[in-house]
């Protein structure tokens, strides 16, 4: 770098003074200013460690032009906030660790940084020191043989102190958000090197711990994590407990262990760590560290920033999402969930601002008879968002691209779904404003008894008093089809329900209903959502599941224009990298997407795909958009950067002859 990186620190406590002593101790940066919450603060430490402006409030630094990157030094409910208030400022954040509360939280931070183009990294400093890099080596290189089990502890004893950020539950304290993170990412980084790969994920995570009777933080705890190598890792953290500080990795030909893995000498200190191999003597193993241990980071972050890097190879934002999930799992064994977690407490947004549409918003919309507003195109499958962090941050970013749709169930995850979605709406205080789509009926409970009990319980955990389209979620043959009717017409008389229609039905039903109704004058059946999607569905993924895609129900669905809520709109990700003829690994992806013309389909596609300069998903998804009937694609992000991708489809258009070439119809000319 011919130019320093300038440097902004963002809060004054402890560590945001060590990282300014490393930072005028490195190569590549400088520290060109500071902000605190108040200005006495701000300019004591500016003093302190010489930088030359200091702001009196964070958003004054965000606005400093001459700050390039900013380091994140506050508590960490308040990182995520402003990792996106200077994501949008357009600064570089090198954050602290933990990036946020939760995976959820790091998960909306990467997003926004990708779409400000700035890059972002979690500050876990040993990361970047020579030792780490050298115990990947030996690893990888096969020093010890092949890794079978690691054990990490970073654990201390501090006097409690309900009000302090260690024990305070406001602030996220305890063990496991302070320091646990340091031996899970080793963990995960060991087991990576082991596997010949960046870092890996566990398969599984195990835990116990004390949580403090006074505040709900964990005191000390345990957990136990298994790779997809087979190898274990054994890990403890604590904040009110001092323990051996040190990491052992033991593989099939020997072991090594690292006295000081998290906060390894620097700055001309030699820095050892002892190998062991079967029938040899121990060999210590000397890494020169030539700088300052933040120094090292700033300097990692600023090369990276230098070479227009999307990620700092030593802390990259995917190894931030994984080593995140593995402690919210741990967190989840140990029974800790903070107050601000919590679904009734959780009145804010991530970006603690209010939820509003943001002006490059791409969603089009169309209508359903019935249903009061236009309705989105693409609809939210509510079907895996198991806590309120996580739904929040895919729901509020869904509004902000303009989608007002949500597709639940009564079944789905015992009724999680149905309570998050109320709670979120209620929080947000945007029922009206949302079209909520729910279903109820599945077999074995398809009874015009069990659709009204459901019904009336579902709209309980919604909080609210109707829902805008009702989906009989299967159908029961041995009903008479007029009992169906009849009890959901009395539901819309009572004002529960405004629009209705079928799940996994048949035309023949549908055809049999909509007579019914029309005979005694009585609404009939508004909407149909089977599955749709330009690749067939081969066996059904789930029992009694029906299809749409075939010529009849196009037919019907062109002539009746019945709305069509597509449901695995995109074929669970046939046409993905997921998918590929000799790529058997998602067995149901196999067994109910694959066949020679569905991978026709999909050729054709990437075809089309790469002419119009768009992903194969996008054409895949425009494709049900542009049918000659009214669609809706059922989607079901499980990030923020699917969703992304998934609403690249709005911008597509095909003409009829485009939709006839990709479904391998004979084109006329």
């Amino acid at each position: 770098m011919n130019t320093p990186l300038n440097w902004g620190i963002l809060s004054t406590g402890r560590i945001a003074g060590v990282f300014a002593t490393g930072v005028a101790r490195s190569q590549l940066g400088r520290v060109v200013a500071v902000a605190s919450r108040t200005q006495p603060a701000a300019d004591k430490f500016a003093a302190e460690f010489k930088v030359p402006r200091a702001h009196g409030t964070y958003q004054a630094l965000l606005d400093d032009p001459a700050v390039s990157a900013v380091y994140i030094a506050t508590p960490h409910p308040q990182h995520l906030e402003w990792i996106i208030r200077a994501a949008e400022a357009g600064k570089h954040v090198l954050c602290e660790k933990p990036l946020g509360l939760n995976r959820a939280e790091a998960m909306v931070a990467a997003q926004v940084c990708r779409e400000h183009r700035v890059l972002l990294m979690e500050a876990y400093m040993y990361r970047c020191h020579p030792q780490t890099a050298k115990l990947v080596e030996l690893v990888r290189g096969g020093a010890i043989g092949e890794v079978n089990l690691i054990q990490a502890t970073f654990s201390f004893q501090a006097g409690f102190n309900a009000e302090a950020r260690l024990w305070n539950n406001a602030l996220a304290g305890g063990g496991i958000l302070d320091v646990g993170g340091y031996p899970v990412s080793l963990a995960r980084l060991m087991a990576g090197a082991a596997a010949g790969v960046p870092f890996l994920d566990p398969v599984a995570v195990t835990g116990a711990g004390h949580l403090h009777p006074q505040t709900g933080v964990d005191v000390y705890a345990a957990a136990t994590l298994k790779f997809p190598n087979e190898v274990v890792a054994q890990v403890a953290c604590g904040v009110g407990l001092g323990q051996d500080n040190s990491a052992r990795i033991y593989g099939t030909g020997g072991w090594i262990h690292v006295p000081s893995p998290w906060i390894p000498p620097s700055e001309q200190a030699p820095c050892t760590f002892t190998l062991h191999r079967a029938g040899a003597a121990p060999e210590e193993i000397s890494v020169p560290t030539p700088a300052h241990l933040y120094g090292l980071e700033a300097d990692a972050f600023a090369a990276a920033v230098a070479a227009g890097a999307t990620d700092v190879p030593q802390m990259s934002v995917a190894d931030t999402l994984g080593n995140l999930a593995a402690l919210d799992a741990w967190r989840a064994a140990v029974g800790l969930v903070y107050a601000s977690e919590q679904p009734a407490n959780f009145t804010h947004t991530h970006a603690r601002r209010p939820l509003a549409r943001r002006a490059d918003a791409p969603m089009t919309y169309g209508t359903i008879a019935g249903v009061a507003q236009p309705v989105s195109r693409l609809v939210f499958g509510c079907d895996n968002q198991t806590t309120m962090p996580q739904g929040a941050a895919v729901w509020d970013d869904f509004v902000q691209r303009g989608g007002n749709a949500f597709d639940t169930a009564f079944q789905y995850w015992d009724g999680v779904m149905e309570r998050l979605l109320g709670q979120w709406m209620r929080h947000r205080g945007n029922r009206e404003q949302m079209v909520v789509i729910g279903k109820g009926a599945h077999t074995p409970f398809c009874t015009p008894e069990w659709l009204t009990t459901q019904l009336l319980l579902s709209l309980e955990r919604l909080q609210t008093d109707h829902v805008d389209v009702y989906l009989m979620h299967r159908d029961n043959l041995d009903v008479p089809v007029g009992e169906f009717v009849d009890v959901l017409n009395e539901h819309v008389r009572a004002g529960r329900i405004r629009v209705f229609g079928g799940s996994n039905w048949t035309l023949a039903r549908m055809n049999a209903a909509n007579r019914y109704a029309q005979r005694k004058g009585l609404q009939g059946f508004g909407v149909l959502s089977n599955n749709f999607s330009l690749a067939r569905m081969v066996q059904p993924p789930w029992a009694d599941c029906v299809a749409a895609s075939d010529p009849v129900s196009r037919k019907w669905l062109k002539k009746t224009q019945t709305p069509l809520l597509a449901w695995s709109s995109q074929a669970r990700g046939f046409f993905t990298a997921r998918a590929g003829r000799d790529q058997l690994a998602d067995s149901e992806l196999v067994r109910c997407w694959y066949s020679d013309d569905n991978f026709a389909r999909r050729d054709r596609a990437v075809e089309l795909a790469k002419a119009k300069g768009v992903s194969p998903i996008n054409i895949a998804a425009a494709y049900v958009l542009s049918q000659p009937f009214p669609t809706f694609a059922l989607i079901g992000p499980r990030q923020i950067s699917e969703t992304a991708d998934s609403l690249g489809c709005l911008g597509v258009t095909l003409t009829p002859k485009e939709v006839a070439w990709l479904n391998l119809e004979r084109v006329r000319r």
